[in-house]
């Protein structure tokens, strides 16, 4: 039997996180824009946070472990801090692809994942109850 998952944020604080992800996703892809990066690079990665799913093959505890630790502001800050100092620009374009994909997807009310399966967020279940 798989446990009851913890509860979803719900009503004004899961708007306030939703239009969060929209505000960091407009500025990333502004941003992106303004880096004269190619479009390409932006077209072809957008998704690539989402091959995390792939570790739901292993089970659900690493599925969810490996899909938060690629949605979650951390990582894509990280590098901005790292290309920035360095002067990396292809890196920053995928620092900025990285957080566009992570805003859209809170947006949209893709939340963390819990171990309970893939179905269960911390915006709230997805997908048919």
């Amino acid at each position: 039997m798989i446990a009851k998952p913890p509860g979803f944020v719900n009503r004004s604080p899961r708007l306030l996180l939703q239009t969060e992800g929209l505000s960091v996703a407009a500025a990333s892809v502004l941003a992106f824009h303004q880096s004269g990066a190619s479009w390409w690079l932006f077209l072809s990665l957008f998704l690539a946070p989402d091959l995390s799913i792939f570790f739901y093959l292993s089970g659900s505890r690493l599925g969810a472990a490996a899909y938060n630790a690629v949605h979650v502001y951390h990582g894509p800050l990280l590098l901005i801090g790292l290309a920035t100092l360095s002067g990396a620009q292809t890196a920053f374009a995928i620092a900025l692809i990285w957080s566009a994909h992570i805003g859209i997807d809170r947006a949209l009310g893709y939340g963390l994942k819990y171990q309970a399966g893939f179905a269960f967020t911390h915006l709230g279940r997805i997908g048919k109850a």
